[in-house]
């Protein structure tokens, strides 16, 4: 007589595999009887109040605010032009020799300007006061032609 072929753990995989195999013909059964399918329209549509919020009643007609056509701007608002004085003051309150940058702190706005060693006109060192002209970098603002006072 020959010895059976089947061990514990075939069996025990077996016993998983079909239980996996009714786990998933249960949640397909459950999808099937909880699905909304069969909804009304009006079961499914949705309304935008008057604040942009997305509800499931219909606005009020009375709150309805009539827009001009004419009124809508398509596109990009035109920028104005930034008019900066052409010589400012300030205070370098940051300034990296060795790295060759840093930064001044305009006198009337309070602002911080970037600065870069190629903008000077002369040599700098902190807490020294400067004039300056800035111009628009990559990042922002950046002073241009740095003179001591």
């Amino acid at each position: 007589m020959a010895k059976s072929t089947e061990t514990f753990s075939k069996k025990e995989k077996e016993k998983k595999r079909l239980k996996k195999a009714k786990d998933k013909k249960e949640k397909a059964e459950d999808r099937k009887s909880n699905s909304g399918k069969g909804k009304s329209l009006e079961d499914m549509m949705a309304y935008i109040d008057e604040y942009g919020n997305i509800s499931s009643t219909p606005p009020d007609p009375s709150k309805k605010i009539k827009i001009n056509s004419e009124d809508i701007q398509v596109g990009i608002a035109k920028r104005e032009e930034i008019v900066q004085e052409i010589v400012r003051n300030g205070v370098v309150s940051f300034f990296n020799e060795s790295k060759g940058y840093g930064f001044i702190k305009d006198l009337l706005s309070q602002e911080s300007v970037f600065v870069h060693v190629n903008g000077l006109t002369e040599q700098i060192k902190e807490n020294d006061k400067v004039t300056f002209e800035t111009e628009q970098g990559q990042k922002g603002l950046t002073a241009v032609k740095v003179k001591k006072k």
